[in-house]
């Protein structure tokens, strides 16, 4: 896969895409491993914590990464196919609102993680260097298939940190890193 360019992206995503560092598709098969660990290691008791009021939980977060993980692989799945259709925004605090994520346990958010992730990342496979380079507009914003590769990878590592800044940096849960 040819590397990333400023102008296959617009700038709101240069924080999600800056956590990616060397191969996006290295990256995802990581995140295969590393995010289901690092939900094993959440006490299911502080599923539902969040660390200031009007702030979203740990489960919501979580979820919140499903759910934009799979809004952002239609898309690419969308113009990877030259459907060159204008997609709608997704408002993501309605998503979370309406998820009712917190009636689930951690184990099944993993477990839809594995499954997302790894039915994905067949697709992402499929994806030619032409298909890879296509660009099409959402949420009012050119952006290319290949993008989506990247903002997928670096919004799970960009909420990765939240969580474990803001809602599990109590020293006693081991294995969070």
């Amino acid at each position: 896969m040819n590397p990333l360019k400023s102008d296959e992206y617009p700038a709101i995503y240069n924080e999600y895409i800056a956590n990616v560092v060397g191969s996006v598709m290295e990256e995802l098969h990581e995140q295969i491993e590393t995010l289901p660990a690092f939900i094993r290691n959440i006490p299911e008791h502080l599923g539902d914590y969040t660390y200031a009021e009007g702030k979203w939980t740990v489960k919501e977060v979580l979820c919140h990464i499903l759910d934009t993980e799979r809004v952002m692989a239609y898309r690419a799945l969308r113009f990877a196919r030259n459907d060159m259709t204008e997609l709608a925004p997704f408002e993501q605090d309605e998503f979370v609102q309406n998820g009712r994520h917190n009636e689930r346990s951690l184990e099944s958010i993993e477990n839809e993680f594995i499954h997302l992730r790894k039915a994905n990342l067949v697709l992402f496979k499929t994806f030619n260097e032409t298909e890879l380079e296509r660009k099409g507009m959402a949420s009012g914003r050119l952006i290319t298939v290949k993008a989506f590769l990247y903002v997928i990878a670096g919004h799970l590592a960009h909420h990765r940190i939240i969580l474990k800044e803001r809602y599990l940096n109590n020293d006693n849960i081991e294995g969070l890193d």
